[in-house]
């Protein structure tokens, strides 16, 4: 299987000839692209970093195929195309063509306790990577590759360090860093690796592809 980092939350995989998008948000100019010739897309949540609605709705249009999987407040995003859209909760399984994603979380991070709690659906994708949104919730089962935010208003370096410890995974790549300059995502990268003394989180240039 083959990863490719774009902007921020925004992920694809590749197997068998078959593509999966991760929260293709508005930091990320290539989602529209990304959708058109996906076979499905994985929304986290629905805050605009990680699902473009304008860019959501004209992927849907181009391509007849494609098909939506997120909490149920995502299914105001897809407009006309309801019948595509596949509302999923915690503790789900299904397949995706050649892939095999499971749902974690169910809660996104707390921004301050006066806001309303939100949801938030994390992914296990072929029981390797996990992409956890905008949450440090726990998945509870091993995982090989984690994509670690470093960014946003929920973020935290000692929240972070903790997560990272939790879930143990044998490798790291930072996401969710388009809030950050340079400088702030070493900075961040520089502290989790410092303390987390767990696997390397390391940084994927936008557009760089690794297997997993």
């Amino acid at each position: 299987m083959i990863l490719t980092k774009f902007n921020h939350a925004t992920v694809r995989f590749e197997k068998d000839g078959v593509s999966l998008v991760t929260d293709p948000g508005t930091p990320t100019p290539e989602s529209e692209e990304l959708l058109s010739s996906a076979a499905a897309v994985l929304v986290t949540h629905e805050h605009f970093d990680h699902c473009d609605a304008d860019a959501l709705r004209r992927g849907l249009d181009r391509n007849p195929d494609l098909q939506v999987y997120g909490p149920a407040p995502v299914a105001e995003l897809v407009g006309d195309h309801s019948d595509r859209f596949t509302e999923v909760s915690p503790g789900e399984s299904f397949t995706i063509g050649p892939f095999f994603v499971e749902t974690f979380g169910g809660t996104h991070a707390v921004i301050h306790p006066e806001m309303p709690e939100m949801s938030n659906i994390s992914y296990l994708i072929e029981g390797r990577v996990y992409h956890p949104g905008d949450s440090y919730e726990l998945p509870g089962v091993p995982v090989e590759t984690l994509l670690m935010p470093t960014s946003g208003p929920w973020t935290s370096i000692r929240q972070g360090i903790d997560f990272v410890r939790g879930v143990a995974p044998t490798r790291a790549y930072q996401i969710h860093e388009f809030e950050l300059s340079e400088p702030g995502q070493e900075y961040a990268l520089y502290f989790l690796n410092l303390i987390a003394q767990s696997a390397p989180i390391t940084k994927l240039a936008v557009g760089d592809s690794i297997e997993v």
